[in-house]
C-alpha cells in the first residue's frame, strides 16, 4: 500500500519509518527543507533508540522515502497520515489546530483518486470531522473518507511500542475506510494485536483520556510522596504494595519532579479546556495540572533546603535534563523550571545529559554543559539527579562524594537510598516520599 506521512517529527517520522517496515511504500513530507536533506543523506533530526538503523534499512529496500513536494507525495496514495504539530495555543490551552487544517487542505488540493485522509496527531473531539470539512470545501469534487488513528508512543521506546502495541485505535465512519485502516495494520492483526475500531469522537477521546490517566497516576504518586515524607513512610514500598493490585498496575506509580514532555503537559491542558467548553469540567484533571506545578515548585525548595537556605554562591551539579530518559525532548521537562530557580538564585550550574545539549543549550541558557558526572561534582556543594538515564544509575558515589566541596545529594528519582548515599560519605542526602 502507498502512504503519504506529512511532518517529519517525532511521531510521523517513526510512525513513517515503521509503516514502511511493515512492508508499505511510505513517502514522508515536511516543509523544512534542512530536515529533508538531513533525512535523505541518513542522519536522523531525532534521538530515538534503534530509529536510524530501521530507516537505514527501509531506504535501503526502496520503501522509504522523504521529499518536501507534498503534490507529488499525495499523487496516487491510498492513506494520507497527517502528523504535525498540535501545540497548546497561547492564551486559552487550546490545541493549535493550524498546522493540521493547513495540512488538510493542502492535501485536499492534491488528491487525484480515492485516498484516506488520517489524523495522526492529537486532537480534541471533533476535529477528523472539520478536516472532512475543510478537505470537502477545497476540493467539492474529491472522493475521500476521514480517519482518526491516535498514536500512543513513548519517547525511548517508540519503536517497540509501534511494533507490539497494547492496541491500535482507529476511528472510521465507513466501510471502505475501515477496510483501507484494516489493510495498513494486517501485520499486527496477523500477530493477534488488538485492534479498536470505532468512532472517530470515540478514538478522539481516547487519546485525551488514556494521557489524562497515566498524568493522573503521576501526580497521585507524588501526592502520595510528599505526605510519606511528613509521616515516615517510604513511597517507594508504598507503590510496590499499590501497584501489585491488579486493578492499579505498577507503571507510572514512580514519584519524581513530576510529569513533562510533548504529551502529557499539552493534553491534560487541552481535556481541560474541552470540559469547560462543553459545561462538562474536568476537575480531576484540572487538579492534576495544578498539583503537578506545585511539585516542581516543591523540588526546588527541597534544593534549597540542600543549600542551606540559598542558591545564592553555590556550585551545583545537576544529572539529566531532558524529561525522560533515552530521548532529547526537553518539553515541558522539570528541568525548564528547576534549573533557571538555580541559576536564578545566583548558583553555577554544570549539566550532565547524554542527549539534552541539542535543545537544553537554548532553552537552559547561563548552565555550563560537561560530559562527565564527576568532573561536573568537582568542588560542587550539590549534585541533583534529575533524570534517571542508565548513565548515572550506577555511579560510584565514594569518588562523588570525594570530589564535592560538599557532599550533598538531591536524588529526585529515588535511583539510591539512604543508606547507600551515608555509606558513600554524603553528609546529606534527600529523595522524594522517603
Amino acid at each position: 500500500m502507498r502512504i503519504t506521512m506529512i511532518g517529519t517529527g517525532y511521531v510521523g517520522l517513526v510512525s513513517g519509518v515503521c509503516f514502511s517496515d511493515f512492508g508499505h511504500d511510505v513517502i514522508c513530507v515536511d516543509k523544512d527543507p534542512r530536515k529533508i536533506e538531513m533525512l535523505q543523506a541518513g542522519d536522523v533530526p531525532i534521538y530515538e533508540p534503534g530509529l536510524d538503523a530501521l530507516m537505514a534499512k527501509n531506504v535501503d529496500g526502496g520503501r522509504l522515502s522523504f521529499t518536501t513536494d507534498l503534490k507529488a507525495a499525495v499523487d496516487g496514495a491510498e492513506a494520507i497520515f497527517i502528523a504535525v504539530g498540535t501545540p497548546t495555543r497561547r492564551g486559552d490551552g487550546h490545541a493549535d489546530l493550524t498546522y493540521v487544517m493547513a495540512a488538510a487542505e493542502e492535501v485536499a488540493q492534491a488528491l487525484t483518486g480515492y485516498a484516506v485522509i488520517v489524523t495522526k496527531s492529537t486532537v480534541p473531539v471533533g476535529t477528523n470531522r472539520k478536516v472532512k470539512q475543510v478537505v470537502a470545501k477545497a476540493a467539492p469534487e474529491a472522493e475521500f473518507d476521514v480517519a482518526s488513528n491516535p498514536e500512543f508512543l513513548r519517547e525511548g521506546a517508540a519503536i517497540d511500542d509501534f511494533m507490539r502495541p497494547d492496541r491500535v485505535v482507529v476511528g472510521v465512519q465507513t466501510p471502505r475506510a475501515s477496510e483501507v485502516m484494516d489493510e495498513i495494520y494486517r501485520p499486527l492483526f496477523l500477530r493477534d494485536f488488538p485492534i479498536v475500531t470505532t468512532d472517530l469522537e470515540s478514538a478522539e477521546m481516547i487519546k485525551y483520556a488514556a494521557n489524562a490517566f497515566l498524568a493522573t497516576k503521576i501526580t497521585f504518586i507524588n501526592e502520595i510522596a510528599a505526605l510519606c515524607e511528613k509521616v515516615g513512610a517510604d513511597v517507594k514500598e508504598v507503590s510496590k504494595g499499590i501497584g501489585m493490585d491488579g486493578r492499579i498496575g505498577n507503571k507510572f506509580l514512580h514519584a519524581g519532579p513530576g510529569y513533562g514532555g510533548s504529551c502529557f503537559p499539552k493534553d491534560t491542558s487541552a481535556l481541560a479546556r474541552i470540559g469547560q467548553d462543553h459545561a462538562v469540567p474536568q476537575s480531576i484533571v484540572e487538579t492534576v495540572i495544578r498539583v503537578n506545578d506545585g511539585v516542581k515548585h516543591r523540588m526546588i525548595e527541597k534544593l534549597r533546603d540542600l543549600c542551606d537556605g540559598s542558591f545564592n554562591g553555590k556550585t551545583v551539579a545537576v544529572l539529566g535534563v531532558t524529561f525522560k530518559p533515552n530521548t532529547d525532548d526537553m518539553r515541558d521537562a522539570p528541568s525548564l523550571t528547576i534549573v533557571p530557580s538555580l541559576v536564578g538564585g545566583g548558583s553555577k550550574v554544570r549539566v550532565v545529559d547524554p542527549q539534552g545539549f541539542r535543545e537544553g543549550e537554548a532553552l537552559l541558557p547561563g548552565v555550563a554543559w560537561l560530559d562527565d558526572p564527576y568532573k561536573a561534582a568537582h568542588n560542587a556543594d550539590l549534585v541533583v539527579i534529575l533524570t534517571e538515564w542508565n548513565e548515572f544509575r550506577a555511579l560510584d558515589l565514594k569518588k562523588l562524594a570525594r570530589k564535592m566541596a560538599t557532599p550533598r545529594m538531591a536524588d529526585l528519582r529515588n535511583v539510591y537510598t539512604p543508606r547507600d548515599a551515608k555509606r558513600a560519605g554524603f553528609e546529606a542526602y534527600d529523595s522524594v516520599g522517603r
